[in-house]
């Protein structure tokens, strides 16, 4: 088997120059922002705390708490799903399902370990049966995602799947379509990309987003390096 082959079932890639591997990962980028480090992790905490009295719609009604996200706010790099499953419910964190665990090799693949990154969701809150969530709803939570972005001021984002793809970029995009194609948001790059769960549903998607994620290591190596982003792609 291939090193990427190796990577997504589950198998430590080997250590890449400038990986996280090699000592030099995304804890050392200065993401986008010029506020401190404990500034940015205390921001985030307080609205979190705001967050989770929410009841901007009626999901905080039928789930059990919100899952606001976590890592690194400070590595450049924030990663959106679409809302939490039954497992994220349950033990209040993002992406710790069968889909987040296969998410985490797929980050180790192209270098990056789990913590240095930022992972949440557009929708904080399960919807029952862990159905897609309505437009109503994932406009009544944007407010939490616009916010984090304010503070953590990041240089790329991954938009997982195309529900949080939609809700980010617009109605219009369609995955099949537009993944692994650089999109921008005003000063940050988003790109699109399958979501973990359709890849096990689905595993030759496997080799798509192995492609995309090499695509954005890349774009996050150059931006730490100081080179300008690429410009291609459209504008959201």
């Amino acid at each position: 088997m291939s090193r990427e082959q190796l990577s997504l079932f589950g198998l430590p890639p080997e250590p890449a120059p400038g990986s996280s591997e090699d000592g030099r990962g995304p804890d050392q980028a200065g993401g986008g922002g010029s506020v401190g480090v404990r500034d940015v992790r205390t921001l985030l905490e307080a609205l979190g705390a705001e967050a989770a009295r929410c009841r901007a719609c009626g999901l905080r009604d039928t789930c059990r708490g919100v899952v606001f996200g976590e890592g690194d706010p400070e590595s450049g790099i924030i990663l959106v799903g679409e809302a939490p499953g039954g497992v994220e419910d349950e033990l209040g964190r993002p992406f710790v399902g069968p889909a987040g665990q296969l998410l985490d090799r797929i980050l180790l693949a192209v270098g990056f370990r789990r913590e240095q990154v930022y992972i949440t969701n557009t929708v904080l809150c399960r919807p029952p049966g862990n159905r897609v969530p309505s437009p109503e709803e994932v406009a009544a939570c944007r407010p939490w995602l616009d916010r984090r972005l304010a503070i953590m001021k990041p240089d790329i984002m991954v938009c997982l799947g195309a529900s949080a793809a939609r809700a980010v970029l617009g109605r219009d995009l369609r995955i099949t379509r537009d993944r692994g194609r650089w999109q921008t948001l005003g000063r940050m790059k988003v790109m699109p990309t399958f979501h973990p769960a359709a890849l096990l549903r689905d595993p030759s998607k496997k080799r798509a987003v192995w492609e995309d994620m090499k695509a954005v290591r890349a774009e996050w190596e150059r931006l730490r390096a100081g080179g300008p982003p690429e410009s291609e792609g459209r504008t959201a």
